[in-house]
């Protein structure tokens, strides 16, 4: 979001609902990536925990004995289908991130390395997370004005209807 960023209340309605939407589409890739970080980071965790308590067994073992914090409750937020591509450039600059770090090989890692990827992930998954928050914060004011608009009849609900 590095552009100038217009005040809503100055959008004409059809530029109002097509940043939302596109601020939509950029939040489900950085939330979709965030969740993969998040979940390497609970794997990582894993391995770790295993090597110090001296306990053996792969990844897929780690996996299936469902090691890590117990699901998340969620946002507060209604659930959206989505879809992201896997060639989206944020899932591609997660999986270079992941190569480069030696994810696929983490049994192969030393402490040291296990570490350098910890590191790479919870950095990740915190841009991530910030990212997050200022999608949406700026999806919030542009819902705020279309509230808005709607109450004060600036808007109809037919012209919903017309797009």
């Amino acid at each position: 979001m590095s552009r100038e960023v217009a005040d809503p209340s100055s959008l004409p309605l059809p530029e109002l609902r097509a940043e939302r939407d596109q601020l939509r589409a950029e939040e489900d890739a950085v939330s979709f990536v965030r969740r993969l970080a998040q979940g390497r980071v609970d794997l990582v965790d894993a391995v770790r925990h295993r090597r110090q308590s001296g306990e053996s067994g792969s990844i897929a073992d780690i996996i299936r004995s469902g090691v890590g914090p117990a699901p998340s409750t969620g946002s507060a937020r209604p659930p959206r289908d989505t879809e992201v591509a896997a060639d989206h450039p944020l899932v591609t600059e997660f999986d270079e991130l992941c190569d480069r770090l030696g994810f696929d090989d983490m049994p192969g890692l030393d402490d040291a390395g296990l570490d350098r990827l910890h590191a790479g992930l919870v950095d990740f998954e915190a841009r991530q997370s910030t990212r997050r928050r200022a999608l949406f914060d700026r999806i919030d004011a542009l819902t705020a004005e279309l509230v808005r608009r709607y109450r004060d009849g600036g808007a109809s609900v037919d012209s919903l209807l017309e797009s």
